[in-house]
């Protein structure tokens, strides 16, 4: 099921997308699932971020042939780091970049939606608390990276998450197909099952650390192919059984 969060003439709402329509739901993305007999045309409505998390979590370092681009070792456990909420924005939006001179890089990322409260979650019931997947671009400033020795201000500039286009509750995550196109021409082709850590060993790891609350989204690393950004790029990431999210570069 595609779960949709969206705007039209009647204000922002959640809906299910089926074909080239959306269902309208009644109340919130957590409540019980309850339709209203409205139906929208998907080209009627303005996708916006499937969710408004309270916090954004992130892996970095997650697939082996990135890892071995990047020049570095296999971790053995998974890294972390926060990035602010804020830079999420939606399917068709724009990516802003903080400045023209320093290397930006797109990185095409599946991205967990949780639905249940967790803590110590264990990695067998995983499962139970996630409430769907999504496509994510982490978009990375090296310079900055580079400069700060962490991740957070390189990461967080508003228009650098972008997340979309809905979030896609029934998926195997661990063996999906992950492509990333910038103006057209293939740069990042790959599968989630490169993966080092899975997405229940993340989200095991992730809770034995912090409380999961519904609505927080754990972004779960890059394959390999990253690379630069400039203005007027467009920037298109497909992940198999989820969908496309397109964004332009300005």
């Amino acid at each position: 099921m595609k779960v949709a969060r969206f705007s039209s003439i009647d204000g922002v709402a959640h809906g299910v997308v089926e074909g080239d329509s959306v269902k309208v739901l009644r109340g919130g993305l957590f409540d019980e699932f309850e339709y209203t007999g409205k139906e929208y045309p998907l080209a009627d409505v303005q996708l916006l971020a499937p969710v408004e998390p309270g916090k954004l979590v992130c892996v970095g370092l997650n697939y082996r042939l990135h890892a071995e681009e990047s020049g570095v070792p296999v971790p053995d456990e998974p890294m972390l780091f926060m990035c602010s909420p804020q830079a999420i924005v939606a399917q068709g939006d724009t990516i802003v970049l903080d400045n023209h001179s320093d290397r930006i890089d797109f990185e095409a990322e599946i991205a967990i939606v949780v639905g249940r409260e967790g803590r110590n979650v264990r990695r067998n019931e995983a499962k139970d608390y996630i409430f769907g997947y999504t496509c994510a671009n982490d978009v990375s400033n090296r310079d900055l990276q580079r400069k700060d020795g962490q991740f957070t201000r390189a990461k967080s500039f508003d228009t650098y998450k972008p997340l979309g286009p809905w979030i896609e509750t029934s998926l195997d995550p661990d063996n999906v197909a992950i492509q990333l196109w910038q103006n057209g021409e293939l740069r990042q082709s790959s599968n989630t099952n490169d993966m080092i850590f899975p997405i229940a060993r993340i989200v095991e790891f992730v809770s034995g650390i912090m409380t999961l609350k519904p609505g927080d989204v754990i972004i779960t690393g890059t394959p390999s192919g990253v690379g630069p950004m400039k203005k007027g790029d467009t920037i298109e990431l497909e992940i198999e059984g989820i969908g496309r999210l397109v964004n332009k570069v300005v």
